[in-house]
């Protein structure tokens, strides 16, 4: 009797090394797009060719498997082969400011009890978003307006007030979100229940703010 020369008899069982990145990678994306197809670990294994035990080591990073078995993956699920590698190659930024430990920026409005704390910024060639938590604490007769590329996101802590941006007033309560965009003259029209706390997240886009 001739031995099995099937796909799965070709399949190359190497522990996957100590840094694993490329590995951890290929998982992540082999279980996003198996789960985003509805298939379950044994009708991708069939239709990769390649056994159920030896796709599960995949998906669990513990093996390095060979290009022809990424290959076979990449058909069964309908993706490009470089979608399997997505993620591996590019460092992911992130930033924790732990509670009070955010830097206060001086900004307008802040001599009338309007202070800012930054609690994070990522930047990058295309991309840039900063967060601020922005407490009111003092009526005032003047409110600070602010007009900056891209898109702001206001989200109520604490507190009431009329927001302004155009032609356009909305009143803020606790929970209440407010999305718009930057480039039209926005800030505060009056302060209805002190004090206010809401978070600002701007996010913008190619240009710089």
């Amino acid at each position: 009797m001739r031995p099995d020369h099937g796909p799965a008899a070709r399949e190359v069982d190497e522990p996957a090394p100590s840094d694993g990145v490329l590995e951890r990678a290929i998982a992540v994306q082999v279980r996003r797009h198996r789960l985003a197809g509805g298939l379950t670990l044994g009708e991708l294994a069939a239709r990769a060719g390649i056994s159920k035990p030896m796709l599960s080591k995949i998906e669990n990073a513990q093996t390095s498997c060979s290009l022809t078995t990424l290959a076979r993956l990449a058909a069964a699920l309908d993706v490009p082969a470089t979608a399997l590698f997505r993620g591996a190659d590019t460092p992911r930024e992130a930033v924790h400011t732990p509670t009070g430990s955010g830097a206060r920026i001086t900004a307008r409005g802040t001599r009338v009890g309007h202070d800012y704390t930054l609690l994070g910024a990522l930047r990058g060639p295309h991309k840039r978003m900063e967060a601020h938590l922005v407490t009111l604490t003092e009526r005032s007769e003047v409110f600070p307006l602010f007009q900056h590329p891209g898109t702001e996101l206001l989200f109520m802590l604490e507190g009431e007030m009329v927001y302004g941006h155009g032609d356009s007033a909305y009143t803020l309560r606790p929970g209440d979100a407010l999305q718009l965009d930057g480039e039209g003259v926005h800030g505060p029209h009056e302060l209805v229940e002190l004090p206010i706390r809401f978070l600002s997240v701007v996010a913008h886009g190619g240009g710089e703010p």
